[in-house]
């Protein structure tokens, strides 16, 4: 007698590559191809359209990143903070806003 499980295969398995395995059978060193917050599916991979709102903003069109208005350098959703609702636009930086609202104003050095 082999026990209760005797002869039984494992139930559970991993996926990799997107194929189905039996644990044990992955070799060594390989990883199996997951997503993480910097790998996005090609619908994210854009520019979104937001609509801007105090205090918050609502996704219009999805996408990864919204532009600067003042420098136009691309800045990822996850890291929006500044933005104005009267123009509907979003900034990179405070430096960015001042440079946008008071444009005549030197920069802090």
């Amino acid at each position: 007698m082999t026990g209760y499980l005797g002869g039984i295969e494992a139930l559970c398995c991993a996926q990799a590559a997107g194929q189905w395995t039996r644990p044990g059978s992955m070799r060594l060193g390989r990883r199996p191809e997951v997503l993480n917050r910097f790998e996005r599916s090609s619908p994210m991979a854009g520019e979104a359209e937001i609509k801007y709102l105090d205090g918050d903003f609502r996704v219009v069109r999805p996408g990864a990143f919204v532009r600067c208005a003042v420098t136009g350098a691309p800045i990822p959703l996850e890291e929006l903070k500044y933005w104005s609702v009267d123009l509907q636009e979003a900034y990179s930086s405070p430096e960015a806003v001042l440079q946008r609202h008071f444009p005549g104003q030197p920069t802090r050095g």
